[in-house]
């Protein structure tokens, strides 16, 4: 009999990978700390449960899907009677397996699988990257960090969530294979703002040099599905800025320990808090090129 799962985590991404796990026939039962994003689901078929704690009692697999290392913290290990919700380690039993696809600290991941392991519990590490449109179609990278075995256990309901799932090593290691990710996301984002406000500068056809690029050694994801975005200059995010502020904060911290000069993902930070001014920060990660617009004087889409 398949184990029951649940998930913890309703926003932009978690949606999506919810609903394709109850697309797949999986018991589910959903939290979220706002209940109401737990109504559609539970529609469709869901159960819904009254903490973390609650669900962990009624599932074997935990998955969760939230914003930033504190969230995760107070989602697995918050105290009851507190201002903090009932935290899934009250409610996992000896076996139950935590899947942490939210992108946070590699040395605090270690720390709650740590925390878990003492219950008895197992705990991976699967960052995701895909985006929003990647959440709903099932197509998310996974990469992920803890013991094979886990990994082989958790597999059915990754593949109902993602295409590409590679296990690249133990605990920490899936979170710091997500910061790669995040360094190359962000350095693409510079290069199409740059890119753009180049070409519309230069009075170009916009959609014809996007045309005309993208099948070539320049192509990208980021290219072809943010591309078409800052034509039309339609910020809705596929990744939140704030999100992306968050993640380049971890990368920023893990690259001071290591030593490592990281510095477009420095610029990028720097530009990206000039949105957060001028109050951008729910938009996409794509609007990186408003800041390098108000720096020129250029808007791009915009006839010269």
């Amino acid at each position: 009999m398949s184990e029951r799962v649940g998930f913890i985590g309703l926003g932009i991404m978690g949606k999506g990978m919810a609903h394709n796990l109850l697309k797949k026939g999986f018991d589910l039962t959903v939290w979220n700390r706002t209940p109401s994003k737990m109504n559609d689901i539970v529609q469709e078929g869901a159960k819904a449960a009254t903490s973390p704690a609650d669900l962990a009692v009624q599932c074997e697999v935990v998955i969760l899907c939230v914003s930033d290392t504190p969230d995760v913290e107070t989602v697995l290990l918050g105290e009851s009677g507190s201002e903090s919700v009932h935290g899934v380690i009250h409610g996992v039993r000896e076996g139950t397996l935590v899947v942490d696809c939210s992108t946070i600290s590699p040395i605090k991941t270690k720390e709650f699988a740590n925390r878990l392991a003492e219950k008895g519990a197992h705990m991976l590490d699967a960052p995701i990257s895909g985006g929003s449109e990647g959440a709903a179609k099932g197509t998310l990278s996974i990469m992920v960090g803890g013991d094979a075995d886990q990994v082989e256990r958790a597999m059915p309901f990754l593949e109902a969530m993602g295409k590409t799932i590679t296990h690249v090593g133990g605990n920490g290691a899936g979170q710091m294979v997500k910061l790669v990710n995040q360094i190359l996301v962000v350095g693409g984002m510079l290069a199409l703002g740059e890119a753009f406000l180049f070409a519309q500068a230069g009075g170009l056809d916009l959609e014809k040099t996007l045309q005309a690029v993208a099948g070539g050694a320049a192509g990208s994801w980021a290219l072809s599905n943010r591309g078409p975005q800052i034509i039309e200059r339609d910020w809705r995010p596929g990744f939140m800025i704030d999100l992306q502020q968050k993640d380049l904060r971890l990368i920023l911290d893990a690259a001071d320990e290591l030593g490592v000069p990281v510095m477009a993902c420095s610029l990028a930070f720097h530009l990206y808090r000039t949105l957060q001014k001028r109050d951008c920060g729910a938009e996409g990660n794509h609007a990186l090129i408003k800041a390098l617009e108000n720096l020129a004087d250029i808007k791009v889409g915009e006839p010269k």
